[in-house]
């Protein structure tokens, strides 16, 4: 009878600890990796848009690839994280648009509305500007290609309403 209460009182006493133990594992360990669901990008691929009114639309993250959106209305659209690979928006109205941490890579925005947009941190490498309206658009820590900052500097101006820096700064023209 001593023998039995004495392993009920050992064993009384270490399951704290063992239950502790148990728990501090379970915590360490590397628990797997969750993908991001697929349905969580939007992916709008080889688009010969019949609609092209996104005016206002929340396109966070969304994916526009090898697209033609020439006169396509982003007006106002929420684009932050969005993707433009090989997209065609020739004269798109992307006027205030949020576009920070977006890529438009190999993509055509020549005479494109980007006045009032707000580019920050984007990555617009490789990607033609020509004739684009820029006025109050905030370019702050945006990568461009070095030809494009100095033709959009030609006619660069202006304030972004929203962040309040100057069109010409964030370029960082001469």
């Amino acid at each position: 009878m001593k023998l039995v209460s004495s392993i009920q009182t050992v064993s009384m006493r270490l399951f704290p600890c063992f239950f502790g133990l148990l728990l501090g594992l379970l915590l360490l360990l590397p628990l797997p990796a969750q993908a991001a669901s697929s349905a969580a990008i939007r992916a709008y691929d080889d688009v010969n848009a019949t609609t092209k009114n996104y005016a206002g639309q929340d396109l966070v993250r969304a994916e526009f690839s090898n697209a033609r959106l020439a006169d396509a209305d982003f007006s106002g659209a929420d684009l932050r994280g969005a993707v433009f690979n090989g997209s065609a928006l020739t004269g798109a109205n992307l006027h205030g648009v949020n576009f920070s941490d977006g890529i438009a890579y190999l993509s055509d925005l020549s005479n494109a509305d980007l006045s009032d947009a707000i580019l920050t941190s984007a990555m617009l490498l490789k990607s033609n500007f020509r004739g684009a309206t820029v006025t109050g658009a905030d370019f702050s820590d945006a990568m461009l290609d070095r030809e494009q900052i100095l033709h959009l500097c030609q006619t660069a101006s202006g304030t972004n309403p929203v962040t309040g820096v100057d069109t010409r700064e964030s370029l960082g023209c001469p």
